[in-house]
């Protein structure tokens, strides 16, 4: 039983190799399948990502099911995530290679259909992440981008001066209502 459960059934370096490969094959497959896989998750999504850790687990550990070599495959990968995350950092012209840059949604206030279409992004799916930051229709974003995370964010359109005069002029009317109102109150009671 202490065999099976410590010692390893595939030679440390080919365990180190397995994992490298895997890691390096789910980099690329995620990059290629674009932003939208790491931070727009719809519900296929969300299967396709939790079934990739089933699917790839035989690959990295081969046919040692021991405590200690899957200890170890797990240790590999976070070491070498650790390694290669400060490496880019210090790297960012690699960084950018590896993650890409972001995408414009909307630009100046206009919908960039393609950006929208090379992201397999609907219309409904970019209007509900806006009203999750507050904004309530797409008419009110002046910017929107897809982030190198998969994070969609928004900027919105800033009044122009004629629309801050329109808003205060319908303020001051409105008060202008509510004191006469107030007046004609009293010169009913009197």
């Amino acid at each position: 039983m202490w065999n099976d459960l410590l010692l390893p059934g595939v030679p440390y370096l080919e365990k180190i190799i397995r994992t490298l490969a895997v890691y390096f094959f789910l980099l690329l497959g995620l990059r290629l399948a674009g932003k939208r896989e790491l931070g727009q998750f719809n519900p296929y999504d969300l299967v396709v990502l939790l079934l990739l850790s089933n699917t790839v687990q035989n690959s990295i550990i081969g046919n040692d099911n021991s405590l200690t070599g899957g200890l170890f495959g797990a240790a590999v990968l976070l070491a070498f995530n650790y390694f290669t995350v400060r490496f880019l950092y210090r790297h960012p012209t690699l960084d950018r290679l590896a993650e890409g840059d972001c995408d414009v949604l909307i630009e100046n206030g206009v919908l960039q259909e393609k950006a929208l279409a090379e992201e397999l992004i609907t219309l409904p799916e970019l209007e509900s992440a806006a009203r999750r930051q507050g904004i309530p229709s797409l008419d009110d974003v002046e910017e929107a981008r897809i982030e190198v995370g998969g994070a969609l964010t928004f900027v919105q359109k800033k009044p122009t001066e004629d629309q801050l005069r329109h808003e205060a002029l319908v303020d001051r009317l409105s008060r202008l209502e509510d004191q006469l109102q107030r007046i004609e109150g009293r010169l009913a009671r009197s």
